[in-house]
């Protein structure tokens, strides 16, 4: 057996998978965040072993787990997880949807260096400005300051007492030479850091370690279990998804949206505001759009309608041509395109014929357009894209994918009902780690259906995003 375990933002998953990388097992501890302010995102660390520990007190009382020979790790990316030389935790851990540090990233943006090493504009959400706003802000944290530790490394830490990171995650911290796959002493010493305040690298199909005692002895596993490199969330669902070969893509309508193309080469684009990262397999990149509030821009406003989002998305009907009201899904700023951590959401065009079913579609269609802002920008880059594999809570609901569809102009493939994102693709690493095997491992989902654009409405969703790509320019242009 192998054991992947993703540590997101609400919620901690465990999946244990057969020599066969069939699912035999899995289960799920809630996580919660903190917003004490507006644009703040925290969350406390050691709600992540507790979280741990509940996942695998659930799975060792269902399997044997002294069959694991190896597990894999993914999870939420670019969090500041900082330590002291005794590990231990500083402070709460900013998250990626933090966007307190936007005067930082924008000054470390205004030094070429660091798109030049890393391959990316610096994002408020990446590591890199949030230990800047940190040495400014708390200064008497910063001082203390031994190592920096991304989540779900953090997690690896207590697995193993090892301060281990591996490509992907790492690629999101503003700090890795992308090219090189190595950290940059170059831009740690712009944030007032070096090397020794960075874990070791690795890849994350490599050991990382392998599991301390007293854990063995908790839940009956082996002394010989090791633990994979893993991979930054996206990477691990790629790995999981198969999408491990050049334009090779997915599309994921969770919390946030990602639109994912894997490539064989280093072909960053910074000012696209396209992500280019390491792929969580060796010699391996790829490159994402990502917007910030995709099934959460829908949770919202379930939300605030008193509704339930299924219940919203399965009244609609057939999908038709997008309504007159436009929904700009800048809940907490935005990324790919625009990289604006201060633009937020809004409703155009409102009539008094406006009901809960035409604003639904609003939001489904808004969204849906910030994923074909994400497609255009992949597409300068140079990256072909024409099919994609959907995955998500949102993927869910064939009228929201056909929306989607519809709005990028992409063929959205669903599997067969599996799992196939983080903790799936962490599983899939712990494999490759423990039985030293390569990406053969990682093969693409068998697919149910297609769903394919509709050519009878492509005009009438390219009118309407030309709508939405204006309407979004003159809500950027406001000062709010």
């Amino acid at each position: 057996m192998y054991l992947g375990l993703d540590l997101g933002t609400s919620g901690l998953k465990g999946v244990l998978i057969g020599d066969a990388q069939a699912v035999i097992g899995h289960a799920t501890a809630a996580l919660s965040v903190s917003r004490s302010q507006s644009g703040w995102s925290e969350q406390e660390p050691l709600q992540w072993l507790r979280a741990a520990e509940e996942v695998l007190d659930a799975l060792a009382a269902k399997h044997d787990l002294s069959a694991v020979k190896g597990i894999g790790l993914s999870g939420q990316m670019h969090g500041a997880t900082l330590l002291n030389d005794a590990d231990e935790v500083l402070r709460p851990c900013i998250l990626w949807n933090d966007t307190r540090s936007h005067a930082e990233a924008a000054a470390m943006d205004a030094d070429p260096r660091f798109r030049d090493l890393t391959g990316n504009i610096m994002f408020p959400g990446f590591t890199a400005p949030k230990l800047a706003w940190i040495r400014k802000h708390e200064p008497e944290i910063f001082d203390r300051v031994a190592k920096v530790l991304l989540p779900k490394d953090y997690l690896r830490l207590w697995l193993t007492g090892e301060h281990v990171a591996e490509m992907s995650d790492a690629a999101g911290t503003g700090w890795l030479n992308t090219a090189k796959r190595d950290w940059s002493d170059e831009l740690l010493r712009a944030t007032g850091l070096d090397r020794t305040h960075m874990p070791r690298l690795i890849e994350g199909s490599e050991v990382s370690g392998t599991l301390r005692r007293e854990l063995r002895a908790r839940w009956g596993l082996s002394a010989d279990t090791v633990v994979a490199g893993g991979g930054g969330d996206n990477a691990a669902s790629a790995v999981g998804m198969g999408a491990v070969q050049n334009g090779q893509a997915f599309l994921s309508l969770g919390t946030s949206g990602v639109l994912f193309a894997a490539n064989d080469s280093y072909s960053p684009d910074a000012a696209s505001a396209v992500h280019t990262f390491c792929h969580a397999l060796p010699g391996r990149w790829h490159q994402m759009g990502v917007i910030l509030a995709a099934g959460d821009a829908l949770n919202w406003f379930a939300k605030v309608s008193a509704a339930k989002a299924a219940d919203l998305t399965s009244a609609l009907g057939n999908v038709q041509a997008p309504g007159r009201a436009i929904f700009m899904p800048y809940l907490g700023g935005e990324r790919t395109p625009h990289n604006d951590a201060r633009v937020r959401g809004s409703f155009i065009g409102l009539e008094h014929a406006a009901d809960r079913a035409a604003m639904t579609r609003a939001v489904l269609e808004g969204v849906a357009f910030a994923f074909a802002d994400c497609r255009d920008a992949l597409i300068a880059t140079g990256t072909t894209l024409e099919r994609a594999t959907a995955v998500g809570g949102g993927s869910l609901s064939p009228h929201w994918l056909q929306i989607m569809a519809n709005a990028t102009g992409l063929a959205l493939d669903v599997p067969v009902s599996g799992d196939f994102g983080g903790a799936f693709g962490a599983a899939r690493l712990g494999m490759m780690a423990a039985e030293h095997a390569g990406v053969e491992i990682a093969t693409p989902p068998n697919i149910h259906h297609t769903i394919e654009p509709d050519p009878a409405l492509a005009s009438a969703f390219a009118d309407a995003h030309a709508r939405y790509r204006a309407a979004s320019a003159a809500i950027r242009s406001l000062s709010i």
